[in-house]
């Protein structure tokens, strides 16, 4: 069998339906907030996709965030050296 007839065999095989597409879309929007976009109206594809990358964006921002206040908490407080390493390794 040639190269060529099992890559399309293979493409054929892994490639996503639309009713695929359609119920991983719906339930992408489904963990998105609220105030993201709004879950009785019909929205685009690329307005999902657009709104779930600003949302990941933002969780990474507030788990830098997070991480930074704890890393001033552990500054601040009265634990030993090698538990803040602990807890400073686990952050990372």
């Amino acid at each position: 069998m040639s190269s060529r007839r099992s890559r399309s065999r293979q493409s054929s095989s892994s490639r996503i339906t639309d009713e695929q597409i359609i119920d991983l879309m719906s339930k992408l929007q489904a963990v998105l907030p609220e105030a993201r976009l709004a879950r009785n109206d019909r929205v685009s594809a690329a307005r999902v996709l657009q709104e779930t990358c600003s949302h990941i964006r933002s969780l990474h921002r507030e788990v830098d965030d997070l991480g930074e206040r704890l890393s001033e908490l552990l500054a601040t407080t009265d634990i030993s050296s090698a538990q803040a390493a602990v807890i400073r390794s686990l952050l990372m």
